[in-house]
């Protein structure tokens, strides 16, 4: 036993080390960490270094790993979302899904592969990766353009597909021939009615559970609870035929209806990414990278079938869905590759004798491949779509500026609203109650709809592109103002605008203070941070509260205001800010006591060069006595404490040199300018 024990604990040590390299490296370069994972698996593998002691411990987490996943998956699950994209999700989501499995399938059953296996392999290579087009589209700020949303409606009805395919897997996997063996009904019967019975009694009791835990205020417990009700509902899937995923996803969408939902994801999320981890590793140990020379022929040709296929077939149904040639282009990029989902589905197929190792090595393979490429299919596919659709593509754009123009072609002297959520709405109320034209741009659909039919001068159009812009009436407005949530997209509306109009104010919300600069510099003319306003509404209803002078609180506001909110950047952060070290971009404050025997002692201030770290003395407390920003030439005295304002990563560095610098000579290495 204590042999075992002892085996199973350096298997897993020795794949945390090479998992933290990999990762760090994938990561490094910017490519999926799940890649890095498959890596390792394929190195410790049996095929390879065989470094890892097959007692099949590890790949029970990796096993674990899916039920997080699927339950994390019914978290997300939401059948209010589901009826708001039912177009999107439900049509050209079930279409691409049930296209791309039957045409795979179709094609390797060709090549010799059971129909079981065959169908099995269809569905997981109709799968995309979640983990990589989200990541991806959001570095891109792409998450709300018209590709962004047709690839999230079919992602999600890929996420509900999973389900149907786990139900199919352990009933293919005996003898299927209905006409032969009944009990495949029963066991479809059966697995149909655990599957209602699971619905009925998380809906009527999971929510009064957690208001039972809820109350002991212990959030030990509520993990607890949380690892109960999954690991449970897995149990009782698998207990009667079905897959482990199966319960721990009915689990997740029963409690996505409850309050608890946000909280439930946070506390299982580190146990998911951990063992998902765990779980791609062990499919790596699945690659014999050794057979590949053997194999290459057929892996490429999969892979061709897989990218190519998968992109054809999606962006012709997204054609069909009323999308134009360049949008459909780049949703079918996006969805090019596998996904892990799909390596879960071989996975159970394999361990269900669906397929064999042989026949699963070409596929798990080629959808490796086709996640390695994704992230730069994402990142270039409006370049390709335009390469193959450039004049349409142009021609459809401009047509469509052209119409907006037409319809909007009266209004002048207004104000350009980029964005309209809350704030974008709020503004519209008061510029309408003022007798002030405006006109408001989106690519919510649901917004658009909602505003529109309520008389608000709203229209769908990306405020990114500049032809909207000008068919919006830019030169004809007053004011643009951009009030998205989203800074990396407000940078480029305010490049956007100042290209085209070099005059006109423009105005940018900013969620906080991170991004003015850049905004600044890029043309806004006045950059609004909702973090800093509010705290000058606080100070002004204190003040008020306080009985100052209105005249004296409105000079207090306005002299912060002119400064660039300057004085309010500076404060202490706590744990809870995440702030994390080598980030060069952020500024905290430290503060620091002088002793009697430390270098910066009986130093003037512009003696110690605090230049070289990026930093500033931006107060000073002496006794019962404080200043902000203090003189260059002030000598410091013992029992002076500094705040200091500087990178996070130099703290350690800065307090070092002004405590020992005299005492350890030029120790760090420094130079005195």
């Amino acid at each position: 036993m204590e042999h075992a024990t002892a085996d199973i604990l350096d298997s897993i040590i020795k794949l945390l080390v090479l998992s933290v390299g990999a990762v760090a490296a994938f990561r490094l370069f910017k490519l999926p960490p799940i890649l890095g994972y498959l890596l390792v698996g394929a190195i410790t593998g049996e095929y390879a270094l065989n470094l890892i002691e097959h007692n099949g411990y590890i790949e029970l987490m990796g096993e674990v790993g899916v039920v997080f996943l699927l339950f994390a998956i019914g978290l997300e699950f939401s059948i209010k979302q589901l009826i708001d994209m039912k177009t999107t999700v439900l049509g050209l989501g079930g279409l691409q899904v049930i296209i791309t499995t039957l045409a795979i399938a179709g094609l390797l059953y060709h090549l010799d592969l059971s129909w079981q296996g065959a169908v099995i392999a269809g569905g997981a290579a109709a799968m995309s990766s979640t983990a990589i087009v989200i990541k991806q589209l959001t570095e891109q700020n792409e998450m709300r353009t018209r590709h962004g949303r047709m690839a999230l409606g079919i992602l999600l009805f890929q996420d509900i597909a999973v389900v149907p395919f786990l139900v199919m897997i352990p009933l293919l996997s005996g003898d299927t021939q209905t006409e032969q063996n009944p009990e495949f009904w029963l066991d479809f019967a059966k697995g149909a009615g655990t599957f209602l019975l699971m619905l009925l009694i998380g809906h009527f009791s999971l929510r009064r559970i957690f208001h039972l835990v809820a109350k002991s205020n212990s959030m030990e417990l509520f993990n607890i609870t949380v690892l109960l009700i999954a690991l449970t509902a897995a149990w009782v899937t698998e207990s009667v035929g079905l897959s482990l995923a199966l319960g721990a996803f009915l689990a997740g969408m029963m409690l996505s209806e409850t309050e608890y939902k946000h909280q439930i994801e946070a506390e299982i999320r580190p146990f998911r990414d951990i063992l998902m981890g765990i779980f791609f590793i062990t499919v790596g140990t699945r690659l014999n990278i050794a057979v590949l020379p053997d194999i290459w022929f057929d892996v490429l040709r999969l892979v061709i079938v897989l990218v190519v296929g998968k992109t054809l077939i999606i962006a012709a149904l997204t054609r069909f869905f009323a999308a134009d040639n360049a949008v459909s282009m780049r949703t079918g990029l996006v969805l090019a590759q596998g996904g892990e989902f799909g390596f879960a589905l071989l996975t159970l197929a394999l361990s269900d004798g669906l397929l064999n190792a042989e026949e699963s090595q070409a596929i798990l393979t080629a959808i490796v491949i086709s996640m390695v490429i994704a992230p730069f299919l994402i990142k270039f596919s409006d370049k390709l779509s335009q390469l193959f659709f450039r004049d349409t593509s142009i021609k459809e754009r401009y047509q469509k500026a052209h119409r907006f123009s037409i319809t909007v072609k009266e209004v002048e002297d207004h104000v350009i609203l980029c964005g309209y959520g809350r704030i974008g709405q709020n503004l519209g109320r008061f510029l309408r109650e003022q007798g002030i034209q405006y006109l408001a741009l989106d690519v919510d659909a649901k917004i658009i709809k909602k505003a529109w039919e309520a008389g608000d001068k709203i229209y769908y159009g990306d405020a990114t592109h500049a032809e909207i812009l000008v068919a919006a009436g830019l030169y004809r407005a007053r004011l643009v103002v951009v009030a998205t949530g989203e800074s990396e997209v407000a940078k480029i509306i305010t490049e956007t605008v100042r290209k085209k109009h070099a005059d006109i104010p423009i105005l940018v919300r900013t969620p906080d203070d991170k991004h003015m600069e850049s905004l600044l510099s890029l043309g806004a003319s006045t950059v609004i941070p909702e973090t800093l306003e509010a705290t000058m509404t606080v100070a002004q209803r204190v003040l008020e509260a306080l009985d100052v002078p209105s005249e004296e609180v409105s000079q207090v506001i306005d002299r912060v205001r002119m400064d660039g909110y300057s004085s309010l950047k500076n404060y202490f952060h706590g744990e809870k800010n995440n702030v994390r070290l080598g980030d060069h971009d952020s500024h905290e404050l430290h503060t620091i006591i002088l002793r009697e025997e430390d270098y910066a002692a009986d130093k003037k201030i512009n003696d110690l060069y605090l230049a070289r770290f990026s930093a500033i003395i931006v107060s000073l407390r002496r006794g019962r006595f404080q200043g902000d920003n203090p003189a260059a030439t002030t000598m410091l005295k013992r029992g002076d404490a500094l705040v200091i304002k500087a990178p996070v990563d130099k703290h350690l560095e800065i307090e070092q040199y002004l405590r020992n610098y005299k005492r350890g000579g030029n120790s760090l290495g420094l130079t005195v300018m």
